[in-house]
């Protein structure tokens, strides 16, 4: 049975993630207040945050910022800016 949450990205109860997916009190902040979706539409911008400056997730200060930046774009509402990304035309 799925578990659900009130996901303060969408604003609307939705199914929650499986398991928490990141350590410590911002992992458990994600996992009691973020959706599946709303994870997911995080995940494409991390994933395109770690190709445009190369990250290196051994290195802490890397990890730093990009947690920062899921915080912003989670729960304070900020579009992160990926350099030279223009989102598809409908």
């Amino acid at each position: 049975m799925a578990r659900t949450v009130f996901c303060q990205y969408l604003n609307k109860e939705a199914d929650g993630l499986d398991f928490q997916l990141i350590p410590g009190e911002v992992g458990k902040r994600v996992f009691d207040n973020i959706s599946k979706e709303a994870f997911t539409l995080w995940q494409k911008k991390q994933t395109m945050l770690i190709n445009e400056h190369k990250l290196n997730m051994m290195n802490a200060d890397d990890r730093q910022m990009l947690q920062d930046n899921m915080v912003k774009f989670l729960f304070e509402g900020e579009e992160i800016h990926i350099e030279g990304y223009k989102p598809p035309e409908s």
